[in-house]
Parts: C-alpha cells; sequence; structure tokens
C-alpha cells in the first residue's frame, strides 16, 4: 500500500467510519482493505453467504428484493454515511435480499470473519454500528411514508439530494433504471420528472448523467423527507462541521 493510500485509509470519508471513537477505529483500521465499486457489482447475493462489511466513501449501493417470477425492487440504500452488510451485525450470514453498486464509487470492505471479530472486542463499535442501523430503518420508514404522500417530482429531487451528498460532487452516473427503481415508477415518469427540473434550470440530465445546477432550488422543491431523514443521521450519528452528506 502507498502512503496516500495510507493517509486516505487513515481519514476515511466514510462518515460512520469517521464518527467512531480513536479506539474503535484504530480496532478496525487493520481490516479496511480499499476496494473500487463499479456500476452493478454485487456486493452480496439474495440467500448467499456474506463475506466483507462494505463501507462505502463515493457512490451508492442498493438492497433489493427479488420475487419468485424475477421481478425486483429497491427497498433501501446505502452510501457513505454508513455501511454494507447490517446481518453480520446481528451475527448473521446472508438476508433474503441482494446488495449491488447503482452508483459506481469507491470504499472499503472488511472481511465477514474480521468484522466479527472487532465486534467481540469492543460493545461500544457494536453500539455505534446498532445507531447507525437505526437511522437506517429510519431512512427505509421515510421512504416508504414519502413514497404514499408526496408528488414525483419532490421525491425526485429527495433523491437527486441524497445521491449528490453520496458521490460529493456536482455531476454523477444515475440512470433511468435506478432513478425509476428508487422513486417506484416507469422510466416514462422519470423522463417527466427531470424534464420539470431541467425547464427550471436545476438539473442537467442525458444519457444518465446528472448535472446539480442549482442545490437550493432543488431543497426548495424537495418534500420534507429530505431533511428529515438528514436530521436523523445526525441525531444517530453527530452532526458534521462540514457541508451535509450522509
Amino acid at each position: 500500500m502507498t502512503k496516500d493510500q495510507t493517509n486516505h485509509q487513515q481519514n476515511p470519508q466514510n462518515r460512520l467510519l469517521a464518527s467512531l471513537s480513536q479506539a474503535d477505529f484504530d480496532l478496525v483500521l487493520p481490516g479496511l482493505e480499499p476496494v473500487t465499486l463499479a456500476y452493478k457489482d454485487s456486493l452480496y447475493r439474495q440467500n448467499e453467504s456474506i463475506k466483507f462489511a462494505y463501507f462505502i466513501e463515493t457512490g451508492v449501493a442498493s438492497l433489493v428484493n427479488t420475487m419468485k417470477d424475477g421481478s425486483a425492487a429497491e427497498v433501501g440504500t446505502i452510501g457513505n454515511e454508513g455501511f454494507v452488510g447490517l446481518p453480520l451485525l446481528m451475527s448473521d450470514r446472508q438476508a433474503p435480499m441482494s446488495v449491488y453498486i447503482q452508483v459506481a464509487g469507491s470504499g472499503f470492505r472488511m472481511r465477514a470473519n474480521l468484522f466479527a471479530d472487532a465486534l467481540s472486542q469492543s460493545p461500544s463499535l457494536r453500539t455505534a454500528l446498532l445507531r447507525y442501523s437505526h437511522a437506517f430503518f429510519n431512512q427505509v420508514a421515510q421512504s416508504a411514508a414519502c413514497a404514499h404522500f408526496h408528488n414525483l417530482e419532490q421525491r425526485c429531487c429527495r433523491w437527486l439530494l441524497m445521491t449528490q451528498d453520496r458521490v460529493q460532487t456536482d455531476t454523477f452516473m444515475l440512470t433511468q433504471e435506478f432513478l425509476a427503481m428508487m422513486l417506484g415508477v416507469r422510466r416514462a415518469g422519470v423522463t417527466l420528472a427531470a424534464g420539470s427540473l431541467k425547464r427550471h434550470g436545476l438539473i442537467l440530465y442525458s444519457r444518465g448523467k446528472v448535472t446539480v445546477l442549482d442545490r437550493r432550488g432543488l431543497e426548495l422543491r424537495s418534500c420534507e423527507c429530505y431533511a428529515v431523514t438528514a436530521g436523523e443521521f445526525d441525531r444517530l450519528l453527530g452532526k458534521q462541521s462540514h457541508a451535509r452528506r450522509y
């Protein structure tokens, strides 16, 4: 590992890792392996053994539930606010859902056995990860309510803001397929919502590439759910002194 890689590893951009006490961070640090996360990379598969916990720094992972007929629905997303592999926290090695990368990025992974060893050595580490699991549950619950009460354009603004927070740049790849899955609509609905935001000068969107032109405008047109979810991560993981990312 190069000196730059070592320095980066010791100063993680993953919010959960950055929130750990020095002792707990030092405990997990030796097990962290830098990893590049390509579009549609599988992090774990439905009902198969989970081999790694992943701490994403940039990019977005999608938690997907697949039905017997092959149809699939996105039920949760994970970015730089937390980690992939919640079943491992509950001493389980498999789940009825799959996780794969929807927006490419990078981060760290930690072998499941090393992750379990670290948890067994530190109750405070387990507590920190459990607080994230609570925040993740709150995010999923808020998303379910959001889909019921808020219109398509509001929800589109919310997801764009969340994705921008996670990739930490104004321009990012976001396929119509993924955005439609997040919003629970057909691709035609994505075209309609994105077209409206383009006409209002808030974004550029072409061939799966999004550029946020007016973040404040997106926040004003978004529903309340973005701020509620961000507030929960602040409450459970601690506020950040820099621009909000979660």
